[in-house]
């Protein structure tokens, strides 16, 4: 995934965005050892003490472990990556159907379109 950051939101939070992405879809997979906050930073072309902060967030969700002496590794506990992956799909669900009834679809009509789909 390229590092595609936007002016409109905090760096952090779009680093911490698109790590926890690679964790839940498994480019990052369980137990991985991950980069070093340089390296990464140096990949998406940011401050490390900005890739640290996004590091230390992902620490707090539990997604990632620092292990003094073998650097951080993703979680091997599948569900709380589940969990993540469960609630982003949430999230994308409501944005799409506000977005559906901003356009005066009703829910059934919503789910039908969704049935019928040529969702790509």
């Amino acid at each position: 995934m390229a590092w595609k950051l936007e002016s409109d939101r905090p760096i952090y939070t779009q680093l911490l965005e698109m790590i926890e992405q690679k964790i839940i879809t498994g480019e990052y997979p369980l137990g991985s050892k991950l980069p070093s906050v340089r390296e990464l930073a140096a990949e998406a072309s940011v401050n490390p003490n900005t890739m640290q902060r996004a590091m230390a967030e992902l620490e707090n969700r539990k997604l990632i472990i620092t292990n003094r002496t073998a650097g951080r590794c993703v979680t091997d506990d599948a569900n709380i990556i589940d969990e993540i992956r469960k609630g982003r799909a949430n999230q994308y669900t409501a944005n799409y159907i506000e977005k559906m009834t901003e356009l005066k679809f009703r829910r059934e009509e919503i789910i039908d379109l969704i049935r019928e789909g040529d969702i790509k």
